[in-house]
């Protein structure tokens, strides 16, 4: 077997295995953390070698998108572990939440189904399980611990709960007496981001924001990641809720996992093409029609001025490299006259996640904003000034390779 072809094969053995373990059907025996183990996996069968040299089966690190192959696979192994074993994690893998039937990300839509299909298994089996429901990312979780079970958030919105420490000056309000809190740390909702094409994005050296961390971008919504390794080890740590340290080889295992992952093979070649050094680079667009020619004209000239870059998620100068785009609740309203826009007022099953904050300024006065997401600003603490300079509701930008 050709590498690529087991990688491509790898892939998806891995998404049926895990549609396998959402789709018991009745009457078949039920396992509350079914365990993908060493002894069970297909590709330690395989003939794999990191020594950078094709062995008689064709393997090489090259061929493996430039990772070593046997890190790659035993990443791909990893991300799908429920069991990894000896870090007293909650039975959660990586593909719970980055779903490989879903791009590698989470839809409010497979939320809700995985939820109803959980529901209808535990009439028969009431120990049937699916770890991607578990009480840290239930709406009720503050109040009622481990026998919290409102998931409106993951099922209306497929948001997992983010906690944040508070900056120094910035304290919440209490809504009930809109006096500041003693809470030294928010909880925010935000979107599982898929994993495919992040050999693309993430920190490259272009066009700063004034302040850390990361200024020139990074891994997460916030940007506040800067490495795959450290993406990998926040997940299995506040979504896994590991209890023993990971070793390394297993954060180095699952980045190379992630970065032989791509939405297809045109971005694929324009990501080797980048680590290559070559010039011009490989358009990664399919063949357009006339409409959609008008359309990526159109793009280059105002849409790229943020969605820049091979990774289309890279800012181009003057634009400053982070944003608000308006998307956290409430939406902004704009007081001249006549408006120049008009957002849709949030929902209430998003408004419900706003907070209002206390922030102190470095001249003392304290002001008051209220955000569902105040992004990069619960980082630094830096409120104030021009809205465009300052880190209030700003976030990083995504790449939009592969949205459809």
């Amino acid at each position: 077997m050709k590498p690529r072809l087991f990688l491509t094969a790898a892939c998806l053995i891995l998404t049926s295995m895990f549609a396998l373990n959402t789709t018991t059907a009745a009457g078949m025996k039920e396992s509350p953390q079914q365990d993908f183990s060493h002894e069970d996996f297909a590709i330690e069968n395989a003939s794999i070698h990191d020594d950078g040299n094709d062995d008689e089966d064709g393997f090489s690190d090259r061929d493996c998108g430039h990772e070593p192959c046997a890190s790659v696979a035993r990443g791909f192994h990893a991300f799908l572990d429920r069991k990894l074993h000896g870090l007293g994690a909650n039975g959660r893998s990586c593909a719970d939440c980055h779903m490989p039937t879903d791009h590698f990300q989470l839809s409010p839509t497979d939320v809700e189904t995985r939820f109803q299909l959980l529901q209808w298994r535990r009439q028969w089996h009431p120990k049937a399980d699916d770890p991607l429901f578990r009480p840290i990312d239930a709406d009720d979780f503050r109040i009622n611990g481990d026998n919290a079970g409102d998931f409106s958030n993951l099922r209306e919105n497929g948001l997992v709960r983010v906690t944040l420490p508070l900056p120094s000056n910035m304290r919440l309000i209490d809504p009930a007496t809109n006096q500041p809190s003693s809470e030294t740390s928010v909880d925010v909702w935000r979107m599982v981001p898929s994993v495919n094409n992040v050999r693309l994005t993430g920190p490259d050296g272009v066009n700063p924001w004034p302040r850390g961390p990361n200024p020139s971008g990074g891994y997460q919504l916030d940007g506040r990641i800067a490495t795959l390794q450290d993406q990998a080890l926040g997940a299995l740590v506040n979504h896994a809720q590991i209890q023993n340290p990971p070793a390394q080889q297993l954060l180095d295992d699952l980045a190379a996992f992630q970065r032989v992952l791509f939405t297809n093979d045109r971005v694929r070649e324009l990501a080797e093409a980048v680590d290559a050094g070559a010039v011009p680079l490989p358009d990664p667009d399919p063949p357009l029609n006339d409409l959609e020619l008008q359309g990526k004209a159109v793009f280059q000239r105002a849409c790229a001025q943020c969605h820049g870059g091979v990774g289309q998620s890279t800012t181009q100068a003057p634009v400053r490299r982070y944003h608000d785009i308006d998307t956290q609740c409430p939406r902004p309203v704009d007081t001249v006259s006549a408006p120049r826009f008009s957002f849709t007022a949030c929902p209430p099953r998003l408004a419900r996640n706003a907070r209002t904050y206390e922030i102190t300024l470095t001249n003392g006065q304290k002001i008051r904003r209220t955000s569902s997401d105040p992004g990069r600003a619960l980082l630094t603490g830096f409120v104030g000034g021009l809205a465009p300079a300052d880190d209030w509701n700003k976030m990083d930008i995504p790449g939009l390779h592969g949205i459809s």
